[in-house]
This record gives C-alpha cells, structure tokens and sequence, in this order.
C-alpha cells in the first residue's frame, strides 16, 4: 500500500478482509476523487448482508462529515440508507473518515433503460419516484447538486430507481469547504441560470453561486431527455444573455423529432423539467403529482416500447481514451483528478494554470465507474454480471463558442491578441492549457476543447470590486 505525503494512499486499495469500524471488506468495488468504494460485511453478524463502505483518501476530509450530516436527515425509499460512520486508522497513523451505506442491487439508469426498453408510462412512474426523492431532499432543506444517470440505480427486485452520491450534497447552514465559484456539478446537466452565473462571474473568483432545488430538477430534465433520445442536450449558453437553445422549439434537437414514439404527456413534463425559467419547473412535489397523474391518464400511446429494437439508445462515443478503455474491457485503468487550476486573469493578474495531476491505479476486477463523477462514486453501489457491465461516460468536453463571451478579450485590427501567451481563435483571445480532453472538461466550469486542445478565455484587466459579488455559500 503505497502512502502520500498527506497520509493518503495512490492505490486506495484495502485487502480482503480488512477491519474497518465494525464491518470486514470484502472486495474493492470503485473509487472517486475523494473516496474509495467496497463491498462489505459485518463482522460479527451470522448471516451478513453486504453493505456499501466509503473510505476517504485524504485524512480528516470534512466532506464526508457533511455527507453523514445530510443522509441522517433523510428518509425515503428512493434513497440510500445510512448505516454508520467513522474513522479508520491508517497503518502511518492518519484517520480517514468512512460511511457504510445500504447495497443496492441493480443496474445504472441508462444500461436498464437498454436493456428493459421501457415504456412511456413506465419512465413516467419511475421520474415520479424519482422526483419524490428530491422532495424529501429538498423538505430538508437540501440540495443533491449532481442527479445525472450514472448516479441513479435501479434495484433488480423491484425496479425502483435509488438517487445515490451524495458526496456532493450541500444543506443549508453547512459550512464551506471549498473556495470555486461554482458547486461541484457535472456540467452537462448544470441549469441556464447556473451557466449564466459562469460566465457572468468567471473572472471574479469572490463571487458564489447557490445551488437551489430547482437545479435539481434541471438536472432531472437533462437526465430525462439523455435516456429518451440517447443525447445531450444543448444547455450550455455561449454568452449570459440567453440561451441558444428553448426545449420548446422544434427542431433537430426536439424530442419528438428524436423519438417519436415517446408519449405526448411525458415529452410535456421534460419539456417544463428543461425549462429556462427556473419558477416554470415548479417545486419537486408538484412535478412529482404532474407525473403520476400523466403515467395515470395516459393512453395506449404510453404502453409502446420507447425504443425500436434497431435503434435502442447507445452511449455517444466517448472523446477520451481512458472510457474506451473501459468499454474495451480493459482489466486496468487510469482514474485522473484535477487539484486546482488558476486562470489568468487579466494584466495585472496574470498567473500561470498550476494543475496537479494525482493518477491512481485500480485494480484488476475493477468494475464500470462514473468517468464524469464528481464525488466518491456511490454508482459503483450496483454489482451486476460482468456481461450487463457497459461502461457510460458523463464528462463532457465542450467546443468553443462560435462568439466571444461577454467581457472576453478579442484581437486587434491585425488578427492578433496583446497579451503574450493568448492565441485568437473564433474572434475571441484563449489560453491554451497543456492537460488533456478528460481533465479539461472534468476539473474546470470555464475552459473547452478546440481541436484536441484546452482553451480557457482570456479577459481584459477590471476595476478592484467595491463589493462582494453573490452570496457566501459552500460551493
């Protein structure tokens, strides 16, 4: 087990039959940014049932404090339960933090999806539990901050979806732990107005954004809209003053245009899910109820398979290697964490990017992961067959815009940026960064992908602000 200089470990790996807290490891099963997954039992029970146990690589790492305080105020079927928590002693010394948590037996969102090629009323029944799990999070006055289909499992028994990872949870009056000025999200599935929030405040690092429980639902919509049409849709805003992109429209990216066969009802309520207007998604109760009236009220339109056997919704072709790796079924791989980078922020500010890479090797039985997790990976928390294994990849990688961003600095007469180091690409002046696709589109809110490249935009100096932009939250 080799150890970091901050007591954690590069493998993360634990030999079978580790003692931590009360239970005994039984196997290696995932691992994240901040925490390594097992499978579990407890050591002392005749009949043991497994258990999901999340140890922290770093010592002391307050997020899994934050985590324990969240799911001890929750209670929901939809969601995982909480069955302990504490501290393990590492052979140097050091004291990782770990929760044991309810296994869950099933299947990531979109494999089930592929494999059940479900219905419309059977999804419209399944967002209706799964929307109900965020009412109980949000009575709690709670954020989950990261819905998205590789954090939702569907158990085998009974086919009820599990909202898990919660390790990028936040409630209110909990303390800050981080200093971005965006929560943790999965950008794919981040709201207009968190974007907007981006863009409008990327050079001015003070400013906090505050994830709120119509993010959530946001998130639901995109999650919704993935599993239907088997894309993503085009959420991102090039500029902060309107999106390029209304869910309403018809188009090529409509739904209907996508899949036809999908109930009108249920393309109706991922429509008011996707909706630019926060206030127009309503509250998680009420979607719940529109939902479970539709999955009611619908037709034998509702009964037809969403899916033709043909063109059963496919993972798009991940742009990095490392997810190849994975649906190759490659018996080892590389999981890649991005400490911090810091963009140059104008003339006066003017400091270079200072990236920490951090590779762990996994080991040889390791099983599918979240490549666009953002936390310590509860998605690992399913344990089908190896043959139901298929692999999905949530980082996204996103393209330059076709138009500056606002504030951005543009070239001169000449074609040619003024600062040293920028390079002028689509009217817009770019740095360029040396890190590769996955940790460009995984480890930052503001940089994006030109031809195999990371740019991150480049703006002009500003005044000193006067006043803190944006309320004081824990990102």
């Amino acid at each position: 087990m080799e150890t970091t200089r901050d007591g954690g470990w590069k493998q993360g790996c634990l030999a079978e039959g580790t003692r931590i807290g009360p239970w005994r490891v039984v196997r290696w099963h995932g691992q994240g940014a901040h925490g390594v997954l097992y499978q579990a039992v407890q050591v002392r029970s005749p009949w043991p049932s497994p258990v999901a146990l999340k140890l922290a690589l770093a010592p002391e790492d307050p997020r899994f404090a934050r985590e324990v305080t969240l799911l001890t105020r929750l209670r929901h079927p939809c969601l995982p339960r909480l069955l302990g928590h504490g501290h393990w002693r590492h052979p140097a010394g050091t004291h990782h933090p770990f929760i044991a948590l309810e296994w869950v037996e099933g299947t990531s969102l979109y494999d089930w999806a592929r494999e059940r090629n479900p219905s419309s009323r059977q999804v419209l029944l399944l967002f209706a539990q799964l929307t109900r799990a965020l009412q109980a999070i949000h009575r709690a006055h709670a954020v989950h901050r990261d819905v998205k289909g590789g954090n939702i499992l569907v158990r085998a028994s009974d086919d009820r979806p599990v909202l898990t990872d919660f390790g990028s949870g936040d409630y209110q009056g909990s303390e800050r732990l981080t200093w971005r000025s965006m929560p943790p999200f999965t950008r794919a599935y981040r709201s207009p107005e968190a974007s907007r929030f981006a863009f409008r405040f990327i050079h001015e690092p003070e400013s906090h954004y505050v994830a709120r429980p119509s993010d959530d639902l946001f998130s639901l919509g995109v999650t919704a809209y993935r599993l239907l049409t088997g894309r993503y849709p085009p959420t991102q805003l090039p500029s902060a003053e309107a999106p390029t992109w209304n869910p309403a429209d018809e188009g090529p990216w409509s739904l209907r245009s996508l899949n036809p066969r999908m109930a009108s009802a249920l393309e109706a309520l991922v429509l008011r899910m996707l909706s630019p207007l926060p206030e127009a998604r309503g509250t998680a109760q009420e979607l719940a109820e529109a939902l479970e009236l539709a999955a009611a009220r619908a037709g034998a339109e509702a009964e037809l398979p969403l899916f033709e056997p043909s063109r059963l919704p496919q993972e798009r072709p991940s742009l990095f290697r490392q997810a190849s790796a994975w649906a190759l079924g490659l018996r080892s791989v590389t999981s890649l964490a991005v400490g911090l980078l810091l963009l140059w922020l104008g003339q006066t500010v003017s400091q270079r990017a200072n990236v920490s890479l951090l590779r762990r090797l996994a080991p040889a039985d390791a099983g599918a992961r979240d490549a666009g997790s953002v936390a310590v990976g509860d998605t690992s928390l399913t344990a089908p067959s190896a043959s139901h294994l298929a692999p999905s990849s949530e980082v996204i990688a996103l393209d330059l815009p076709p138009t500056p961003l606002p504030g951005q600095s543009v070239p001169d007469t000449n074609g040619r940026c003024l600062r040293r180091g920028q390079v002028a690409i689509n009217g817009g002046c770019w740095i360029k960064f040396a890190l590769d696709d996955e940790a460009c589109a995984e480890n930052a809110d503001t940089t994006y992908v030109h031809k195999g490249r990371c740019y991150a935009p480049a703006f002009p100096p500003r005044r000193q602000p006067t006043s803190t932009q944006g309320p004081n939250v824990s990102p």
